[in-house]
């Protein structure tokens, strides 16, 4: 199979547009029409519903999609085997992760990652949103649980618990509550959307109703005003691991409830191939998170 092919078939997915791949690769739209019509022969599929203004992929070329990807990055890589010039990890890196974790715990590691590997490139998507990173091209997704998609790849990077906290000042003026019962005598902050906090009772997940003073969209609102002492919140350890460590919070226990388990994952598309570059950001956040039960 052509690689050529395969790359232009890539292209017009990703531009809808047949001028605007001919554009990109420096041909003639003739030409991008011709090597697509190869490349769908030797599949025997049409991978393209055409029309006048623009083209879009049939349920064929939606599950050639991912595989043709895979092809132009093992040809890339079987190229820099070979080539001495070649160093550190290249090519486009197209990631998604969390917006709260990505902001704290992903960016931070980007710029030595792509000063040590300066033919690497990055694509970060920050969104809550569950993206289907297979149809979309991702190399990875960060996310807080695994998916239930039994055709991705799970890889545990730390164990990232939901904790019950509060400021100092906070405490020192309300007091400390013992028991889920006492919640609903205090000052809860929570995200918006939420209903209720999650724990665990002997060994089974318990949902506590929480009636909010304050709510936000964003962690980052919670946790600034649980830092300002206007009461209590539930937010995961990574997302108050520095406020916990500065003494800013303190983690809250209960006699009859304890953590809620949760973790951060990386999701993969595949096992059979992962590419070096995948392989070095796992590297990277690992060491990274490697210290999230010291607290």
């Amino acid at each position: 199979m052509d690689l050529k092919n395969v790359e232009i078939f890539c292209s017009i997915a990703d531009t809808g547009n047949l001028t605007e791949t001919a554009r990109r690769v420096n041909a003639t739209a003739m030409t991008i029409s011709r090597r697509l019509a190869q490349l769908e022969s030797e599949l025997g599929v049409r991978l393209f519903q055409r029309t006048t203004r623009a083209v879009s992929l049939t349920s064929e070329g939606e599950e050639f999609l991912p595989y043709a990807r895979l092809m132009l990055e093992a040809g890339e890589t079987a190229k820099s085997l070979f080539n001495s010039a070649s160093q550190g990890a290249s090519g486009l890196l197209r990631v998604t992760a969390a917006s709260e974790f990505g902001k704290r715990h992903l960016l931070p590691l980007l710029p030595a990652l792509m000063e040590a590997n300066p033919a690497l490139r990055v694509d970060l998507n920050l969104s809550d949103s569950v993206v289907d990173i297979v149809g979309q091209g991702y190399d990875m997704a960060l996310r807080l649980a695994p998916l239930k998609d039994s055709t991705l790849v799970a890889h545990r990077l730390a164990d990232n618990p939901r904790i019950l906290c509060a400021a100092p000042g906070y405490l020192a003026r309300y007091g400390q509550p013992t028991s889920l019962s006492d919640l609903q005598q205090h000052r809860c902050l929570k995200i918006s959307g939420v209903a209720h906090w999650m724990f665990e009772q002997h060994g089974q997940v318990v949902n506590c109703p929480i009636a909010a003073r304050f709510s936000c969209s964003s962690v980052e609102g919670v946790r600034e005003m649980c830092v300002a002492g206007i009461g209590i919140a539930q937010l995961t350890f990574l997302d108050i691991r520095d406020e916990l460590r500065r003494g800013e919070l303190v983690e809250i226990a209960l006699s009859d409830a304890s953590r809620h388990a949760l973790a951060v994952w990386a999701l993969l598309p595949t096992r059979q191939y992962m590419p070096y570059r995948t392989t070095l950001l796992l590297k990277a956040l690992k060491a990274a998170l490697q210290d999230v039960e010291t607290c």
